[in-house]
């Protein structure tokens, strides 16, 4: 193995250049209208000879999948279900928007149990403070009266 040369390295920079080739954003999924289908299904049930409809399928990129999927569907009455269910495009605000509000009831739902156990816990120590004076009240009334205190 050499080392490559100050020229050939030039060189190789010159052939290949700044501008790297760039990939699209995001690939997109193929999509095929109802009338499309319903051609290719039909050419492809037309084909008699060997090797039509490969060649069928090669000429229009598709698998046979695809022709057993768009034939059941056809073969179900489904015309208006051929082209797919779209999916609305939501906006990316809305769904933010959405997600928090989502949060905030959720958070509120919780601000609402603690407060609720809060209140019980006030209670509870009221509750017990109200005892607690009670026995000492009668512990002193009960030293009056000449007797003893219970243990």
């Amino acid at each position: 193995m050499t080392m490559p040369t100050l020229l050939m390295q030039r060189a190789h920079d010159e052939a290949v250049g700044d501008d790297v080739p760039r990939l699209p954003d995001r690939p997109r999924r193929r999509s095929f209208s109802a009338e499309y289908k319903l051609r290719i299904v039909a050419e492809y049930d037309a084909c008699a000879g060997d090797g039509d409809k490969g060649a069928l399928l090669r000429r229009e990129g598709l698998y046979s999948s695809h022709i057993i999927e768009w034939r059941r569907a056809r073969d179900n009455a489904a015309a208006a279900g051929l082209d797919g269910p779209r999916r609305a495009k939501t906006n990316p605000d809305s769904a933010a928007l959405a997600k928090a509000t989502k949060k905030i009831e959720r958070l509120e739902a919780d601000l609402k149990k603690h407060k609720l156990a809060l209140d019980i816990a006030g209670r509870t120590r009221a509750l017990l403070e109200m005892l607690a004076e009670s026995a000492t009240d009668e512990k002193a009334a009960g030293t009056d009266r000449g007797r003893p205190p219970t243990q």
